[in-house]
C-alpha cells in the first residue's frame, strides 16, 4: 500500500525555494544594454544601470541590519563584481541598489558563452551550439509568482535592450526591428523595450552556419 503524504510539505518546500530564489539574485532594476554581434560570431557588450542585491534590500527594508553590516556586505559586493574585469565604476546608492557599468568582448565561437554577470548570477547571456549552427540570446527568466513577490516587495524592472547585428536571424520577440547600414552593410537593430517584470524574456537566434549532421 503506498502512504499518501499531505500536500502541506510540498506547499512549504515550494515557499522555501521561491524564498531562496528571491534573496540569492541580483535585479536589474533600470538598465541600458546593448549589444554588437557580428554574423561571424564576434561580439561586444555592454551594461549600464542599476541593480538591487535582493537579500540586502529585504534586509534592510525589514530593519534586519544595521548601517555597520550594510556597509559590509555593500564592500562584499562591490568586491565581487569588480573582481571581474568586465566591470568599472560601481557606486552604492541605499537599499541595496547600485550602480554598475560592465563592458565585454570575445569569440562565441571560441568561448562558447557570454554571461553577465555569472552563470549563479545569470541576468543576460549568449550562448553558441555548434550542433544548430546558432547563437542564443537570452534574458533571465522568472516565473510569475516570482515576479509577483519582487513586485510585491517593492521591486521591479525596466530598461531597453539593443541588438545590432548583420547574421541571419531566424527568431525573436524584438519590440521593433529597423535597418541600421550606418553600422554596416545588411545590419538591423533589434530593440526590446521592457516596461516592468511582467514583459516577456528577451530571446535572439542567429544561424550561423548549417546544423551539423
Amino acid at each position: 500500500m503506498i502512504k499518501k503524504f499531505p500536500a502541506r510539505p510540498l506547499k512549504a518546500l515550494a515557499t522555501l525555494v521561491a524564498v531562496f530564489v528571491l534573496s540569492s539574485c541580483y535585479l536589474p532594476v533600470r538598465y541600458d544594454a546593448e549589444i554588437d554581434l557580428s554574423r561571424t560570431g564576434y561580439y561586444d557588450f555592454y551594461f549600464d544601470g542599476y541593480l538591487a542585491k535582493v537579500q540586502l534590500y529585504q534586509d534592510l527594508k525589514e530593519n534586519k541590519i544595521g548601517r555597520e553590516e550594510e556597509a559590509e556586505q555593500v564592500q562584499l559586493i562591490k568586491e565581487d563584481f569588480l573582481r571581474d574585469p568586465a566591470a568599472s565604476e560601481f557606486k552604492y546608492y541605499e537599499k541595496g541598489h547600485f550602480h554598475i557599468n560592465y563592458k565585454r568582448s570575445g569569440d562565441l565561437l571560441k568561448t562558447k558563452t557570454m554571461t553577465f554577470f555569472r552563470r549563479n548570477e545569470y541576468m543576460l547571456g549568449l550562448a553558441y551550439n555548434k550542433n544548430t549552427g546558432q547563437i542564443t540570446m537570452l534574458g533571465k527568466s522568472l516565473k510569475r509568482d516570482i515576479k509577483d513577490r519582487l513586485r510585491a516587495a517593492g521591486l521591479d524592472s525596466s530598461g531597453e535592450l539593443r541588438v545590432f547585428t548583420d547574421g541571419r536571424v531566424v527568431s525573436h520577440n524584438a519590440t521593433t526591428v529597423k535597418p541600421f547600414e550606418s553600422k554596416g552593410p545588411n545590419y538591423k537593430l533589434y530593440t526590446w523595450k521592457l516596461p516592468n517584470l511582467l514583459a516577456p524574456t528577451p530571446v535572439l537566434k542567429l544561424q550561423i552556419h548549417a546544423p551539423q549532421s
